[in-house]
């Protein structure tokens, strides 16, 4: 892959500043270099770190120095990181000891561990710290790219959302789930309705469902060869979590596939430890040695804003029925105490839960349920852990909790009130849906009274256009929200594709 050009806030790097400043080995001149074959990416973003990803054609020693300048003055090297067939290539890095709150400049070049005087030419990201002070925040949220066999088709631009909320000029980007899709695969041509062709680009990977670990990993890499997504990594940090497709659709962990002749791994069990190995791999997650494949967190960003990352996926039970008046299997203990604790710790002016799922829609798995909406009436199977968290919340005084979401592949505006619902010990509290990326559009959804929502706002294929409408016809979204640092107000829009605002809501925190 040739070197890719990025676009930022300010114009990068020019080729001839990048020969006289770069501290590390000379270019080779050798007949084969390494290449840095899918970009950079940054995430999990701290006052004081990052987390940084770049992957390799070989065995390679990848380096890295940042600097707060886009001339590189002072460049500061870090500890380089050797890459290897372990990871597929691919390389994380914890960036820590950064000043918060400032712009963040990095260069990453390869160097073939075979001949480590053959290096790669090199490449140049950018983000943001976080604050330690008060300061105007601007974040982007959405989900599911490359999903219902709506690939990279270049000829339409590609990824054509990424392009737009780049132009943002985010902090940083909540990828809500569906990272990616491996239960899809892809076909060189689909007819649309308007007998044009949509044109996917094709990786060997995505040509079957996704059961090796290999397989895996070329969903996320198939991703990165779009050019939007690349510009958009190395400008903005991505907080990834995820959902069901980097598995299987609606996959819970002890099913079984048996009626489902694509796969040849029955064994969900088995498909979801190498999914999330990839996914951590792939992705620029902050992991641990005690838990290598957590996915729930918190990210904190300043005084005006934490966020909860939960995971709706890896603890939940079987998908079936969801009416059990004792409750049922969905987040897991430790993750409700985790939750809670955090949330109850939090001095953040606001805390965003962002979930992977959305709480008062109804989403089905045949004739079972896949999230916790089961229809109207009281609390029932997985809601109980939803009614657990919204009243530990009123009880214990946390003000200014907003629900960010995706999965559904349309865009709303939810209000949850008390006085719509059957459970009422809750205060007040808005969800925003927002998707997809790039994938197909659906919707709308039904949804239940337990927890009394009111659709406020919508968007979604009419009756006439139908389901799975391709992102050429444009019913593509992402939100944006925006804090203010002297009046702490939220507000947040829902967008398409083509940047038109369609609707937006300020929201006043509770102070005090």
């Amino acid at each position: 892959m040739p070197r890719i050009t990025m676009t930022r806030r300010q114009a990068l790097l020019s080729s001839a500043a990048v020969a006289g400043t770069l501290a590390m080995p000379a270019i080779s001149r050798a007949a084969s270099r390494p290449v840095l074959t899918h970009g950079v990416q940054t995430g999990d973003i701290a006052h004081d770190g990052a987390v940084l990803w770049a992957r390799a054609d070989r065995e390679a020693r990848m380096m890295v120095e940042w600097s707060t300048t886009e001339g590189f003055a002072n460049a500061r090297q870090v500890q380089h990181l050797d890459v290897g067939t372990p990871t597929d290539f691919a390389g994380k890095m914890s960036l820590s000891g950064l000043p918060a709150d400032q712009d963040i400049f990095y260069r990453v070049q390869m160097a073939d561990l075979a001949d480590t005087s053959a290096t790669s030419e090199v490449v140049t990201g950018h983000f943001r710290t976080a604050p330690a002070g008060l300061r105007d925040i601007s974040f982007v949220w959405s989900g599911d790219t490359a999903g219902q066999g709506w690939g990279i088709d270049k000829s339409r631009g590609g990824m054509v959302t990424y392009k737009t909320m780049l132009n943002h000029n985010p902090d940083f980007f909540i990828h809500s789930g569906d990272t990616v899709y491996a239960d899809g695969p892809m076909q060189a041509e689909v007819e649309l309705k308007d007998g044009t062709l949509w044109k996917n680009l094709v990786t060997e990977e995505k040509t079957k469902v996704a059961e090796t670990l290999n397989e895996f990993r070329g969903q996320y890499l198939y991703n990165l060869l779009d050019a939007n997504v690349r510009a958009f990594n190395a400008q903005v940090p991505m907080l990834a979590q995820w959902d069901d497709h980097e598995v299987t659709n609606n996959w819970y962990p002890n099913e079984i596939l048996a009626s489902d002749d694509r796969y040849k791994v029955k064994s969900v069990a088995q498909l979801s430890a190498r999914s999330a190995r990839a996914f951590h791999e792939m992705m620029p997650t902050r992991t641990s040695m005690d838990e290598p494949n957590r996915v729930y967190r918190k990210v904190s960003y300043g005084p005006l804003l934490d966020i909860f990352f939960i995971d709706m996926r890896t603890y939940r039970g079987d998908n079936d029925t969801n009416n059990q008046p004792e409750g049922a299997a969905f987040l897991g203990a430790e993750q409700l105490v985790w939750l809670k604790r955090e949330l109850a710790n939090s001095t953040a002016t606001w805390k965003v839960i962002a979930s992977d799922m959305p709480i008062g829609m109804i989403v089905r798995d045949g004739d079972n349920f896949e999230n916790m909406a089961n229809g109207d009436g009281p609390v029932l199977g997985r809601e109980f852990d939803i009614a657990d968290i919204l009243s530990f919340i009123k009880h214990g005084n946390i003000a200014n909790t907003v629900w960010l979401t995706a999965d559904v592949h349309y865009t709303a505006a939810h209000h949850y009130s008390p006085d719509r619902a059957q459970f009422q010990d809750f205060n007040p509290f808005w969800e925003f849906v927002s998707g997809p990326l790039h994938a197909g559009t659906f919707g709308p959804n039904d949804y239940d009274n337990t927890f009394g929502p009111e659709v406020v706002f919508e968007k979604s294929p009419t009756a006439e256009q139908g389901a799975n409408l391709p992102p050429s016809m444009g019913l593509q979204f992402f939100g944006k929200v925006d804090i203010a640092a002297d009046t702490r107000v939220m507000t947040v829009r829902l967008m398409d594709a083509a940047d038109q605002e369609l609707y937006s809501v300020e929201l006043e925190p509770v102070l005090g």
